[in-house]
């Protein structure tokens, strides 16, 4: 029975439900008069249910669809403005115990070389990404209780935060590992994370059992109450997430919104971010043996109904997309980006040999410029590139981060602060027509500002980072 405030994921995600709700998208597909009522409903800019959003997404009219992309673009300037945030993942470790037959991971992968990086080299791949100018990482780790251990990953966030080159310092870490208890949550917590993400891959409970065959990622209730646990921990900001492909996007789709709708109904906070990811070529994984594959188009379709349906969320496109991918669904929604990223094991470290890290990539990597390079196209196609932590750092997370959100007041703090954080970057690392390009940027941006003070202070704060002082936030 679904249950949007139970403790069971198979009443929150309950299946009939979504079977239900795709039935009703199915049958409304055509009904221009629902349409037509649910985008009004939407224009207001306050979400939607799973089973409004469903049938925006099942829409075939041409014409509703081209509203439905222009309403997505409105809602994320809307909520975000033109500031598009910059990260990177760190791979830790790639040892892992389950057996996802999507993932080369896999523990039955017996030539993917294992690798766990020490302290030391954590610290050379934290000053590899601090001398590209990142202050935002995501930490990734397989799942093996011996090779490791939640003690691995907090001494890894420590030594990650303890290191501060030249100007660099990283200034948020978000944690991607598998689900684990409150307890470990609390730790993660007191350790100074910023999100926790954990992907689904897939609600479909009966698929989700077949593709973790083996392992502890096996147990669907407990991997899809992650999140719960990690509210419980203490942890106010969380990021959801499906890999896309490996069942029908639909159900997908349904299921992810109604984890989101389960989180707001039973915390008040829904997730801080949502991920689309799809499924692409790795080691030995061929993305084609998977029958639900997703074409560009209704990528791009999916990304603008979620934005519709949950407006306040940040929405991450990582490099397995492509520039032309990524370039259009910034358009839809799309308010996170990583930029230069390396999905093995020691890959940002210079003195590794190139196709000998590659050969510990979870997946391959589409988008193969560098930040500067992503920096650069970001501002030529008209977006403020942002490498802001601040209300991480203020302490504006959950419920207080998600009350300014959804009154559409953070970008009085965020533009301002992408403003100052990209003159960082402009100062330190970008290459000169970068830096050129970034500071005409920076002064047509200025007067955006229409808060006096606010923009006094920015201007303020601009100099000051022009004579060498650093971390000025809003």
């Amino acid at each position: 029975m679904y249950n949007v405030k139970s403790a069971k994921a198979e009443e929150f995600i309950s299946h009939q439900e979504v079977e239900d709700t795709l039935k009703y998208a199915d049958e409304n597909k055509n009904n221009l008069e629902l349409i037509d009522e649910i985008l009004n409903k939407a224009r207001k800019e306050k979400g939607l249910t799973h089973r409004e959003a469903s049938v925006l997404l099942a829409c075939e009219n041409e014409e509703k669809n081209k509203e439905i992309f222009e309403l997505a673009n409105k809602i994320k300037n809307d909520f975000y403005g033109n500031r598009i945030v910059l990260f990177a993942p760190l791979y830790l470790s790639n040892y892992c115990v389950n057996g996802c037959i999507y993932c080369p991971y896999h523990h039955q992968n017996k030539h993917i070389p294992r690798k766990k990086m020490t302290q030391e080299e954590i610290k050379r791949e934290v000053i590899a990404l601090q001398d590209m100018g990142h202050k935002r990482i995501a930490v990734e780790s397989g799942e093996d209780p011996v090779n490791n251990p939640i003690e691995y990953i907090l001494n890894s966030i420590k030594t990650i935060y303890s290191i501060h080159h030249k100007n660099g310092a990283i200034r948020r870490v978000n944690v991607n590992i598998a689900a684990t208890t409150v307890e470990n949550y609390k730790k993660l917590h007191e350790a100074g994370i910023g999100t926790y993400i954990l992907f689904q891959e897939t609600y479909h409970k009966e698929s989700y059992e077949k593709l973790h065959p083996t392992g502890p990622k096996h147990n669907y209730a407990y991997h899809t109450e992650a999140m719960d646990r990690a509210m419980q921990g203490g942890i106010d900001d969380v990021g959801l997430g499906v890999l896309f492909g490996l069942e029908m996007y639909k159900y997908e789709f349904a299921a992810l919104l109604m984890h989101a709708e389960h989180l707001e109904a039973v915390y008040g906070v829904g997730p801080h971010t949502i991920s689309v990811p799809r499924i692409k070529k790795a080691d030995d994984i061929d993305p084609s043996t998977f029958d639900n594959g997703i074409s560009d188009e209704i990528f791009y379709k999916l990304i603008a109904c979620i934005r519709i349906a949950v407006p306040y969320t940040g929405m991450i496109i990582s490099t397995r997309e492509s520039k032309e991918v990524r370039e259009r669904a910034l358009h839809l929604g799309i308010s996170q980006v990583s930029g230069g990223s390396k999905t093995s094991v020691g890959g940002y470290d210079s003195s590794i040999d190139e196709d000998e890290a590659e050969e510990s990539a979870q997946f391959d990597v589409s988008d193969r410029r560098t930040l500067d390079e992503v920096i650069k196209w970001l501002i030529d196609t008209g977006f403020v590139p942002s490498f802001c932590t601040a209300c991480y750092r203020e302490g504006r997370t959950g419920d207080r981060f998600m009350e300014i959100c959804k009154n559409k007041q953070i970008l009085n703090c965020c533009h301002p602060n992408a403003l100052i954080t990209l003159k960082e970057y402009l100062e330190d690392y970008a290459k000169p027509e970068t830096k050129e390009a970034g500071s005409r940027k920076i002064q047509e941006e200025l007067g955006r500002i229409e808060n006096n003070a606010v923009k006094n202070k920015t201007e303020e704060y601009l100099k000051e980072i022009e004579k060498g002082a650093r971390d000025f936030r809003f």
